[in-house]
């Protein structure tokens, strides 16, 4: 069975790997002409390791992660430090797999040698697709160049403006969350060396919260800043901002936020935007993973994760149903519909978590950040999605 992806992001190389593995014949179209990321990590949590070491790429991802000792809650303004319970060191034993945080850049990387050394061609670059037609033994597919190309299956995960799923269902209607963020990637050598410890760390505060947490084992350091905003900027994680503005949108905050922002390499800004969960992903012989069909806020650190799931329980399901890849595609949609959603709304929900005005003097921050994150609370968040048995989900 001859399978397209169409995107060769995160979740289009997990699936491309899942599905070869299982014995398809895979080809996974990217229309950039090289495969990179602009500078921005990723947080792995043992849901996501434990499907890439399954795919056999624990030793790779191993090499170019780091492993945080522990999370902490810090307080925008003073610094004070809370341990954060959900993940650290922990993770191997209380859940089998470890927590990790990479480069992008690098994730991308482990995941397309892991495809190349099963199919060597399976990835083909600068290849822009502009048309699907469905028929009765698959799809043909249009490129901006004339050529055609046919395939028995396709798999859309082409990012957060699919146009896969435009030709499926239509344009999508997002709307502003009211929050715009900044992106970037500091050499952890610019940093004193208080501020180059192997801990994540979430500061909150009222109305804006960042995020930090090491990369390539300790050499970066990656930034992310969320701030509640009216102003409109573009949906894209490579827009362009500039120190002056960033060090604005968190004036007043810590003096190591502020240096953070200031050994960013270049800040990069993008507006964040909410759409609701898709009641369909899948029409035919087409379907949809990751961005493509449950796009969210980052405020779950799930986003990655729920795309390499995807296209892990998809390659199951069309194992199963490789007879009758239309059910397969139906097995696939109800696996991951309810989790996907609840990832969603639950991104949407840490926002007003993680800005609460509570947080805006510390002696009510004490009550809230101990009532928020104490261990129950923690575990009621997140114990669902860590404790997710990949093998193990009915299709």
């Amino acid at each position: 069975m001859k399978i397209t992806i169409i995107g060769a992001g995160l979740g289009g190389l997990a699936a491309g790997l899942a599905l070869l593995k299982k014995g398809f014949d895979v080809t996974i179209l990217e229309q950039a002409a090289e495969l990179k990321e602009i500078g921005a990590g990723v947080q792995l949590g043992p849901n996501a390791t434990g499907v890439l070491f399954r795919l056999g790429l624990g030793d790779a991802l191993e090499k170019i992660a780091s492993e945080p000792i522990g999370k902490r809650v810090r307080l925008w303004n003073t610094g004070q430090i809370w341990p954060l319970f959900d993940l650290g060191s922990v993770s191997r034993e209380a859940y089998g797999y470890p927590y990790l945080t990479v480069h992008r850049a690098d994730l991308l990387q482990v995941l397309a040698d892991g495809v190349r050394r099963l199919k060597s061609d399976a990835i083909r670059l600068g290849i822009k697709v502009c048309g699907l037609t469905q028929h009765e033994r698959g799809v043909t597919i249009r490129t901006s160049s004339g050529a055609v190309i046919e395939s028995d299956l396709v798999v859309g995960a082409d990012g957060v403006h699919s146009k896969v799923r435009e030709a499926l269902f239509g344009l999508d209607a997002p709307r502003y969350s009211g929050v715009m963020a900044w992106r970037g990637v500091i050499e952890a050598s610019a940093l004193p060396a208080h501020m180059r410890e192997l801990y994540g760390s979430n500061w909150v505060g009222p109305g804006a919260h960042v995020v930090q947490y090491p990369l390539r084992n300790g050499e970066l350091v990656n930034f992310v800043g969320a701030v509640e905003a009216n102003r409109w900027d573009v949906e894209s994680w490579s827009e362009k901002g500039s120190h002056d503005e960033c060090l604005n949108d968190f004036k007043g905050w810590h003096e190591e936020v502020q240096t953070l922002i200031k050994a960013i390499k270049i800040p990069y800004k993008w507006v964040l935007m909410v759409r609701d969960p898709m009641p369909q992903w899948s029409q035919g012989r087409v379907t949809l993973l990751g961005d493509a069909c449950h796009p969210t806020l980052p405020f779950l650190a799930q986003g990655a994760a729920m795309a390499i799931e995807d296209g892990y329980i998809l390659a199951r399901a069309l194992e199963k149903y490789s007879h009758a890849p239309t059910v397969a595609f139906e097995r696939y949609e109800e696996a991951r519909q309810e989790r996907t959603a609840r990832v969603v709304v639950g991104s949407a929900a840490n926002t007003k978590r993680f800005h609460n005005p509570a947080l805006a003097h510390a002696e009510g921050a004490a009550d809230y950040v101990s009532r928020e994150w104490n261990e129950a609370r923690v575990k009621e968040r997140y114990e669902w999605l860590f404790n997710y048995d990949i093998d193990a989900v009915e299709l």
